[in-house]
């Protein structure tokens, strides 16, 4: 969903060839900590009138036009205090992982949250979201100083 990830590739020096295998290395591992979580969720019921639980969808950049896939775990911390784990993909092979508090207002169905979220100079730094969810539909804008753009996303389809 960054900016970063948009950036011109010219000739790599051996060290910058070293850096990027680490940092794929590094989204790999974090991918497979996902999956193992996203499977386990998958077990387990989808509570009635919350948005705890899977989600999956697609992000737009509404800067850059750059789109991907996007799953997220929701977990509920307190009353009114979730945290999203999300899941991005970009091109079908970079993926990004992070983890973003959620304090939720429950207004007849509809839980509307905003914040911040820093998440790093390599992922285009402080981010702003406002976003609505109900049991089944989840909505969000997002904000930073070099992009801006919606993610959607539904419960997934649970295989027999």
């Amino acid at each position: 969903m960054s900016k970063a990830l948009t950036g011109r590739v010219g000739p790599r020096t051996g060290a910058a060839n070293v850096t990027v295998l680490a940092l794929l290395m590094l989204a790999g591992a974090g991918c497979s900590s996902f999956n193992s979580a996203w499977k386990h969720a998958a077990s387990a019921p989808v509570p009635a009138n919350d948005i705890q639980g899977r989600w999956e969808g697609v992000w737009l950049s509404q800067t850059n036009g750059h789109t991907g896939k996007l799953r997220c775990l929701v977990s509920k911390k307190t009353q009114g205090e979730y945290h999203a784990r999300f899941h991005a993909k970009y091109r079908k092979i970079l993926s990004f992982g992070y983890t973003v508090p959620l304090a939720a207002t429950n207004v007849g169905g509809v839980y509307h949250f905003h914040g911040d979220a820093d998440l790093g100079w390599y992922a285009g730094g402080l981010y702003h979201y406002e976003s609505q969810a109900t049991e089944t539909n989840f909505f969000s804008v997002y904000r930073s100083r070099h992009d801006g753009g919606v993610f959607q996303m539904r419960r997934p389809e649970r295989k027999q």
